[in-house]
Order: C-alpha cells, then sequence, then structure tokens
C-alpha cells in the first residue's frame, strides 16, 4: 500500500488541524506516493531509529515527536537533527510526526496515560473552546435521507460516541426562477411552493469545506440554501490533559510507588505530601505545567506531568501535589497507542514499535 493510505487513518484519530500553531506534525520527509514496506512507531526519530527502521526494512517512521520542529537553514550534518534528516533522505525513509494533534484527541497520548493508571470517568483537563460549527439548510423533503447521509459521511453529525446525529423541522420553500435559471422542480416566472426539510448538524471547524462540498454535490436544487453557524460551545472530546478517578481512595506513599513501578521510574519529583490520600487524579503527558491552575480547579489530588521548573514546584501552592515523572517517561506508551491503532487496521502488514530507547535524559 501507499504511504497515504497509512497517513490517511492516523489522520482519522489525530486530524493535522488539531495540533497547535507551534507545531510541525505532519509528513517530514518522503513521498506519501511511496510504497509501504513497513511501519516503525516510536517517540524521537533519532539517527539510531533511522538505522533501525533501515535494519528491519521499514520505510516509513511514525514518531511522536517532530524531528524538524524550526525551520532548517542548512543540511551539512552539524547536528544530530540535519544528521538524522540526511539519513533519512539518503535511504528514503519517510518520518512522519504525529505530535500535538495526538495529544489534544480523546483516544491520544493523555487516554493512555490515563489507562496506565487505572483510571475511570476520564475527562478532558482543558477541552477547548471554538471547534465547532454548526450546518443548518433546506432540501426537498424527499431528499433529507440522501443529502444527510452524504453528509454525515465526511464527518459531520459526530457528538462523542454518537454519529449521524441531526435535528430536522418540516416546513414550506418558495422560490422564483428566472429565465436565465435550471431549476430542479418549476418553471420560470412562477412562484413555487415546496414540502421541505430544515436539517441541523454540528461539524468540527477544520471541516467546512468538505462538508460545503458534499452538501452543493448532494443537493439537488441549482442554488442551495444553507447557514454556517460559528459555535462557542465546549469541545468536551478535544484539549490537553485529562482527568480521572481512582476506583478507592489509595494511600498516596503507595500511589506514588505504583506509578514508580507502572511507569519504570527510577526517580520521581513532587511537592509535599499534603493529604494522605490520593483518588482523583490529573495528568498531562509531555510538559504540562501550563494546566496547572486546571488542575487545581478540578479539585484532583494530584497532578502528574513533566518538565517543571524549580520555581513552578512553589505554584502547586499546597493545593495540590504536584509530580514530575519524566517527559519521556510520561509518553513511553504513545509507541504502544500508535502501534496498536495501526495494527487493528492494517492486519497483515508489518507494524513494528521501536526498540530504540531515545530518551536523552540519564539517571545514576
Amino acid at each position: 500500500m501507499q504511504i497515504k493510505e497509512i497517513i490517511q487513518y492516523l489522520e482519522q484519530l489525530a486530524p493535522i488541524p488539531y495540533q497547535e500553531d507551534y507545531d510541525n506534525a505532519g509528513l517530514l520527509t518522503g513521498s506519501a506516493a511511496w510504497q509501504c514496506s513497513g511501519v516503525l512507531c516510536c517517540l524521537d526519530s533519532t539517527e539510531d531509529v533511522v538505522s533501525e527502521a533501515i535494519q528491519k526494512n521499514c520505510n516509513l517512521i511514525i514518531a511522536h515527536h517532530p524531528i524538524i520542529f524550526k525551520g532548517l537553514k542548512k543540511l551539512n550534518g552539524n547536528n544530530y537533527i540535519e544528521r538524522t534528516i540526511i539519513k533519512a533522505i539518503k535511504n528514503d525513509i519517510a518520518i512522519y510526526a504525529i505530535h500535538t494533534n495526538l495529544d489534544n484527541v480523546w483516544e491520544g497520548v493523555n487516554k493512555k496515560f490515563a489507562e496506565k493508571l487505572g483510571l475511570a470517568q476520564v475527562q478532558i483537563l482543558a477541552p477547548k473552546i471554538n471547534q465547532l460549527k454548526k450546518l443548518q439548510y433546506f432540501v426537498p423533503t424527499e431528499h433529507t435521507q440522501t443529502v444527510a447521509n452524504a453528509i454525515f459521511k465526511v464527518g459531520a453529525g459526530q457528538i462523542g460516541n454518537y454519529t449521524e446525529c441531526s435535528f430536522n423541522s418540516s416546513g414550506t420553500g418558495t422560490f422564483t426562477a428566472n429565465e436565465k435559471a435550471h431549476p430542479f422542480l418549476g418553471t420560470a416566472h412562477q412562484r413555487e411552493y415546496v414540502p421541505e426539510t430544515k436539517t441541523e448538524m454540528i461539524f468540527p471547524a477544520y471541516l467546512e469545506r468538505t462538508i460545503i462540498a458534499a452538501l452543493k454535490e448532494n443537493h439537488p436544487y441549482e442554488e442551495v440554501a444553507f447557514d454556517i453557524i460559528n459555535l462557542n460551545n465546549t469541545h468536551h472530546y478535544l484539549g490537553a490533559g485529562m482527568v480521572g478517578i481512582l476506583e478507592k481512595p489509595v494511600k498516596t506513599t503507595d500511589f506514588l510507588t505504583t506509578l514508580k513501578e507502572k511507569f519504570g521510574l527510577k526517580m520521581l519529583k513532587h511537592t509535599t505530601i499534603t493529604q494522605e490520600y490520593i483518588q482523583k487524579v490529573a495528568l498531562c503527558g509531555g510538559a504540562g505545567i501550563f494546566l496547572l491552575n486546571n488542575a487545581i480547579n478540578s479539585k484532583s489530588d494530584i497532578y502528574i506531568t513533566s518538565d517543571i521548573k524549580y520555581h513552578e514546584f512553589f505554584d502547586a501552592d499546597d493545593k495540590i501535589i504536584l509530580a514530575d515523572i519524566g517527559h519521556y517517561e510520561s509518553e513511553q506508551f504513545t509507541i504502544d497507542l500508535l502501534a496498536d491503532y495501526l495494527a487493528k487496521k492494517f492486519l497483515n502488514f508489518a507494524v513494528l514499535k521501536s526498540e530504540v530507547n531515545t530518551n536523552p535524559v540519564q539517571y545514576f
């Protein structure tokens, strides 16, 4: 199969428009038109990972972190980024990054993090707004289902675990065609009265062009009457971090011990233990100190993330236990997430997990 088929499937899980503005997710090297010999999933696409891909006959690396984050002005091999890119290009290795878009989606990095901790009743810690729009259009009643099905097919009408969600109301539409028109119904210069259905459904904002194209392509009228409405609704299945609860309260020292065991930690940093038990847990894979106030406001007992600076630990202010488990450690199971997701779709295709530990932080 072509690499683009794998990319298209990945972007159903984590659409590129859901990445943060500063990010660089997507295909970084290679061509989407190449035939794919195998996939290697990793956290970081380093020189050693490229060598591993070559040795395992995988010409597509899917990495969480983009190896190209800022603009490259030279490719002289003077640093690990340039050397990795040169090696990938020389050996026809495509590198695809799926970064903050995978952080922000419901079935992404933080959901996997929460599953490893055994959390239930999980929710997005900082859900996004202004990510949804509403389409409303008018269609002859007998064409209601045909048009709706076409728009559902391209991504409209999904709310959480429900698909094909819409609201329909009946009425009478009127129009008068002039001599230049080619009306689906009626004749020129005569007002027509047509039984019509008004259909309303929400859709992700980034799909607007696709939604409108599907509407116009499948609607019988020469001129389609429709409205696009911006919504301020919170998107509860899209955003940063996650929060959930343990089945029962766990003694704080026992919880920290379990945390070390499940994530293979040699050490973790945390603020003063201000309470004896942990039940509600907030988390964010990667650098997540920007969500500290969200974690406090969620009434969580502990917030687990990484890359916390010395003075930022003070910001917990005894309102929550703040724990830093390391960047690599907090996202290490993303490799499993990607490999498992692809393996479900491409049953007879090589989807491998990198065996290279790319963590640049070592512990003595």
